[in-house]
């Protein structure tokens, strides 16, 4: 029974680094479709916020002369 509890700790010790790693790539998915959606909808709010531009400027402006 020891030898049996030792050799399962040994496996599942050894394949933690692979479940983690798993369970992370599927996270990442998941997190990476819920953001793609958002997104959109986030940029479309702002841009509706966002004053117009101006059609015309100013006078230019004139930087005075080195005395040099």
């Amino acid at each position: 029974m020891s030898g049996t509890m030792v050799v399962g700790s040994l496996v599942l010790y050894t394949r933690i680094p692979s479940i983690t790693k798993h369970y992370m790539s599927e996270l990442q998915t998941e997190l990476t479709k819920v953001l793609a959606d958002m997104v959109p909808g986030k940029i479309d709010d702002v841009m509706s916020e966002l004053p117009e531009l101006p059609t015309t400027t100013g006078p230019a402006v004139e930087l005075p002369k080195s005395p040099f």
